[in-house]
């Protein structure tokens, strides 16, 4: 029997299901052609001219790639004509980005961070594009960008998919629609996604730990008892021996702990507190979170579910803690004890 297409999924859980839209369909097969086009950006590296600095900083004050900026016009470009949007809010721009008015106007927003983990760019290890999709509320103000950011400040909660491409050996896509998380893997030749695992499942427990050790004079107390307890292994109270592994790229470092396990933490530090955090909440924590969720596993900011948080701005930072479900849980109760 032949693989099953994205397009495939998404019909059967359109019309066999009834879990999704056909708007919703369409728009998730959209960003899935514009991930493809990032993909074959990337895949040329310094062929396409498309390393490097690009000589701005997005709303962060961060540098930008050449390949964050391209990468995030393949994604406006490919979805501002469909009829499927109302606006869209990206990682790299201060505002969100409506949609032309000589387009239809759809009922859903997207948010997407288009390269994450940009700083590996130039290094050649895996990077990728994180999106989340929001039905737009019926009485939201689009007449101004900045009247419509408040259309996108719900939690994550209210997210009616999720997912993230994974741009490495091979490009992945892994997808969720509130019905468990699906990956798909890109045939060049085809050019489509194919479905090569379905129902993924994070184990409860781990023996492997992501973290970026470098920061860890600056950690609050119960990461560093967390932490510390993971080092000392099977002598320690934990009675087992971790691994760690960091790539500072979020998408590769949940990708390995959605197939294989593990906990992911970029929590506050005292370098962090007066920004509330490193990671994006509608960019990064929430739509991870919700794969993770739907994976079985658990998110957290240490103190309360990602997902339940309500946001204040568009480029609101939060603590991320999340993988599998009881070293999740363990860190929470150090953070609640």
């Amino acid at each position: 029997m032949a693989q099953r297409t994205l397009a495939r999924y998404l019909t059967e859980e359109q019309r066999n299901k009834g879990v999704i839209t056909g708007d919703l369909k369409l728009l998730i097969e959209v960003v899935a052609r514009a991930c493809q086009a990032i993909s074959i950006a990337i895949g040329k590296g310094g062929l396409g001219d498309v390393l490097g600095e690009a000589g701005s900083d997005n709303v962060q004050g961060e540098a930008q790639k050449k390949l964050d900026v391209l990468s995030n016009d393949i994604l406006l470009d490919a979805n501002e004509w469909g009829g499927h949007l109302a606006a869209m809010a990206s990682e790299e721009m201060d505002l969100p980005h409506l949609v032309p008015h000589r387009f239809p106007k759809g009922e859903y927003l997207l948010t997407f961070d288009p390269l994450d983990g940009s700083s590996n760019i130039d290094v050649n290890v895996s990077i990728g594009t994180i999106f989340s999709v929001l039905k737009c509320p019926e009485s939201a103000d689009l007449s101004t960008p900045e009247a419509a950011e408040r259309a996108f400040l719900q939690p994550g909660t209210a997210q009616v998919a999720a997912g993230y491409a994974v741009y490495g050996p091979t490009t992945l896509l892994v997808l969720t629609v509130g019905d468990g998380v699906a990956c798909f893997t890109l045939d060049r030749e085809q050019g489509q996604f194919l479905l090569t695992q379905e129902h993924m499942q994070i184990p409860a427990d781990t023996k492997e730990f992501s973290i970026n050790m470098a920061n860890q004079r600056f950690w609050e107390a119960p990461v560093q008892r967390y932490v510390g307890e993971m080092q000392q292994g099977r002598e320690g109270p934990l009675g087992k021996d971790y691994n760690m592994r960091w790539v500072a790229s979020m998408v590769a470092d949940v990708h390995r702990i959605m197939t294989r396990g593990g906990i992911f933490m970029y929590p506050i530090d005292s370098k962090l507190t007066a920004q509330g955090g490193k990671l994006r909440l509608m960019y990064e924590a929430n739509p991870m979170a919700m794969l993770v969720e739907q994976a079985g596993g658990a998110a957290t900011t240490g103190h309360c579910r990602i997902l339940d948080i309500a946001p204040a701005r568009l480029h609101q930072r939060v603590p991320v803690i999340m993988g599998s479900k009881n070293e999740v849980a363990r860190i929470t109760a150090y953070h609640t004890a």
